[in-house]
């Protein structure tokens, strides 16, 4: 797999989301990715309880442990690289989490407009 180039939405060296825990496609701690990551897991989200409650309503659980995949289960105020079009949705619903825009990749562009990003900066 090819990586695309890391760069985030200003077009600057994609800084790093996080590595407690460990996120992104390739879980190498950045929202890197690559034709084959049909969800583009490319904006760097900041957890909310909002948000995660949200996110197991419409059929993504990311809070709940799945030890069997290596997952403790996010908590409010961890980083996760999101799907690009699940931020959007939560946008829509307002109630989508703060963004670091330094750490979300450019590739996020194509899906979510940068105002909209820009509004939920951190």
């Amino acid at each position: 797999m090819k990586k695309d180039p890391a760069l985030n939405v200003f077009g600057d060296p994609l800084a790093p989301c996080s590595t407690a825990p460990v996120t992104g496609y390739f879980r190498d701690g950045s929202c890197n990715t690559c034709e084959q990551d049909t969800g583009s897991h490319t904006v760097c989200a900041i957890m909310t309880a909002e948000f995660l409650a949200y996110s197991k309503y419409v059929g993504n659980d990311l809070s709940t442990s799945r030890p069997e995949y290596g997952f403790s289960g996010l908590k409010p105020g961890d980083q996760w690289c999101l799907c690009a079009s699940r931020f959007l949705q939560a946008a829509d619903e307002g109630c989508a989490p703060k963004v670091d825009l330094r750490a979300t990749h450019q590739k996020a562009l194509e899906i979510v407009p940068l105002p909209v990003l820009e509004a939920y900066s951190a």
